[in-house]
């Protein structure tokens, strides 16, 4: 009956359309367009999906069914949300104000990246890895995915650079002014070097050091993927879920990557470390036997 009426009432839509009203209509798609750009590199895009679907859900549950109570709790509520958006989003409104006046970011459009790009990307960063720990040096890479990582890039120093292998050898070089903190990877490109995590204050083994604890810190507020070289004794270790696996050889890094990175579209592969199946603790107990890092190493 609804899209009968619909039907019905498009011609008359049509004759009121002017271009000054399809102008109107393009200025608040941009608008809309811009601020969904803006929080499309944080964590503020999980909530306003979430928001905008219970918003949906309680809209078309009170027309269809005319539930008048739901209805006036969603008028009721609505005001109180006008309010509270600029507080819960605060960081995201306070950037988008600062891009404003970037002129270079107003057509910084998004896109992604092929699978031939992102296999591209798991080699180089692969291969950096074990580099590093053949040379025991400490590094910290923290690898984007659905959830946004620009509020931590942000407080690190921004980079832009194509990545390399020899580009990330470059910044965890000892003494160099970039190789103490996180480095955060998006799609192809390093966005910012000596970043600021979140340590985790869960116990993941009294042996484990900072770059351990802020890996499975960053895991446990988002869906990235944090890398870990142990400079004492150049262990690699993967944090996930707020799960940590430890001791993964060059083959199982790269399988776990792919997998993850969904370049191997294949359920299984023989190299995915155990805790992506669930079946690791978060101490990562089941590869941890030949681990003596010192905390003031790490």
């Amino acid at each position: 009956m609804t899209l009968l009426l619909i039907a019905f009432e498009l011609p008359w839509i049509f004759t009121r359309l002017t271009l000054l009203a399809l102008l109107d209509i393009l200025v608040v798609a941009v608008v809309f367009f811009w601020l969904l750009t803006v929080a499309r590199g944080t964590r503020a895009m999980p909530l306003l999906r979430g928001i905008a679907i219970l918003l949906g859900m309680i809209a078309v549950l009170s027309s269809t069914l005319n539930l008048t109570a739901l209805r006036r709790l969603l008028e009721i509520a609505f005001p109180a949300l006008v309010i509270a958006v600029p507080v819960i989003f605060q960081p995201e409104l306070r950037r988008a104000l600062e891009q404003l006046g970037q002129t270079r970011t107003w057509l910084n459009l998004p896109f992604s990246s092929t699978e031939e790009d992102i296999g591209k990307t798991i080699d180089e960063i692969v291969r950096a890895i074990v580099q590093l720990s053949r040379q025991r040096i400490g590094a910290l890479i923290v690898i984007e995915r659905e959830t946004g990582l620009q509020n931590y890039a942000d407080r690190g120093v921004p980079e832009d650079a194509i990545l390399t292998r020899q580009t990330l050898i470059q910044i965890f070089t000892p003494n160099t002014p970039l190789h103490d903190g996180a480095v955060i990877v998006r799609q192809n490109r390093i966005l910012a070097a000596a970043c600021v995590l979140p340590l985790t204050e869960a116990p993941i083994g009294g042996t484990l050091g900072t770059r351990h604890r802020a890996a499975v810190g960053i895991s446990e507020e988002s869906d990235a993927i944090a890398l870990v070289v142990s400079e004492e004794t150049g262990q690699i270790a993967m944090a996930l879920g707020g799960r940590l696996q430890r001791d993964l050889t060059h083959d199982r890094l790269k399988g776990a990557l792919r997998a993850l990175l969904r370049v191997d579209r294949e359920a299984s592969h023989p190299h995915r470390p155990s805790f992506l199946n669930g079946r690791s603790d978060r101490n990562g107990k089941t590869e941890a036997a030949a681990d003596g890092e010192r905390p003031a190493a790490d």
